[in-house]
């Protein structure tokens, strides 16, 4: 994926789905069905920093709650 960046668009988005899994996406693109943007904008360096940061336990919403339920 190629996108034209310049100093003062950031050219990526993080972006987050139903199941809490996060990706990144051009700026300047349309978001894919069933995802949403998380709030950070950056260089794809920073984007994927700030994944790495906030994205702690990978697992889908889904099997986290199944899990919980199961648990208790």
């Amino acid at each position: 994926m190629s996108t034209a960046t310049n100093d003062t668009t950031p050219s990526f988005l993080v972006v987050l789905n139903d199941e809490e899994q996060y990706s990144i996406w051009a700026a300047d693109r349309e978001l894919p069905a069933g995802w949403r943007a998380e709030g950070f904008a950056g260089s794809r360096e920073d984007a994927l920093a700030h994944i790495g940061r906030v994205w702690t336990d990978m697992r889908p919403l889904s099997l986290r709650q199944r899990m919980e339920h199961t648990a208790a």
